[in-house]
C-alpha cells in the first residue's frame, strides 16, 4: 500500500512505511472519512498521535492546518520513519517526536493539553482500552473540548466504563473502526 498525504498543503507527498507488520497504515478512505468528520476543527488544533507508527495521521492533520503534533512510539524504527516523513513534507517544525512507552507517558503528569488524542495501537492486545483508561484517569492531557479518537479493528471493540469520558460516535470502514470519545457533560 502506497502511503501519501491526501489533502492540504503537502497533498500528494509520498510517505515511507515501517517495514514488517508492527504498524498498520491507515487507508486513504479512512483518513478521508476521519478528516471529513472533523472538518474545520483540525485548523489550529493540537494532536498527540499516541502510537505514532508511520506518522500518517498526524502529518495529514498538519497538512490540513493543525498547529502542532506530538508523535510517540516505543520502537526506534517507527520514530525514524516519522522523522523522515516529517522532513520529506517540510513539517518538522510543527512536530515533536518522543520515543518511549506510551502508557508511561499517559500516566505521567500532563505537560500540555491536546485537542485530539489519536490512539491506534497494535491490534488485538487490548492496548486501546488501556490507553483510554489512562486518559480517563489523567484527563489533563486533553483540552476541555478535546476528543479522543480510537482506531481499532471492529472485532476489538467493546463498551468501556469510563468516569469522565463517553463514546459520542463510531464509524466503521471495512476492517477499521473509528470510535470518538468526549468528556461527559458536568
Amino acid at each position: 500500500m502506497t502511503l501519501r498525504v491526501i489533502a492540504g498543503s503537502v497533498k500528494g507527498r509520498k510517505l515511507k512505511s515501517v517495514p514488517g507488520d508492527t504498524t498498520r497504515p491507515v487507508t486513504d478512505m479512512v483518513k478521508e472519512a476521519l478528516f471529513n468528520i472533523l472538518g474545520g476543527e483540525v485548523i489550529g488544533s493540537t494532536w498527540w498521535d499516541v502510537f505514532g507508527g508511520t506518522g500518517a495521521i498526524g502529518i495529514e492533520a498538519l497538512s490540513r492546518g493543525a498547529a502542532f503534533i506530538r508523535f510517540s512510539d516505543l520502537n526506534r524504527l517507527p520514530v525514524e520513519i516519522i522523522r523522515e516523513n516529517l522532513t520529506t513534507c517540510g513539517l518538522s517544525a510543527k512536530a515533536e517526536i518522543r520515543r518511549g512507552d506510551s502508557f508511561a507517558m499517559l500516566r505521567a503528569a500532563p505537560t500540555r493539553s491536546f485537542d485530539f488524542l489519536y490512539i491506534a495501537p497494535p491490534q488485538y492486545k487490548e492496548m486501546w482500552s488501556e490507553a483510554l483508561r489512562l486518559v480517563d484517569a489523567n484527563p489533563g492531557w486533553l483540552s476541555e473540548i478535546g476528543q479522543v479518537i480510537v482506531q481499532i479493528h471492529p472485532r476489538e471493540y467493546r463498551e468501556l466504563h469510563l468516569n469522565l469520558f463517553e463514546k459520542v460516535d463510531e464509524r466503521k470502514y471495512g476492517s477499521t473502526l473509528l470510535v470518538f470519545y468526549e468528556r461527559r457533560p458536568a
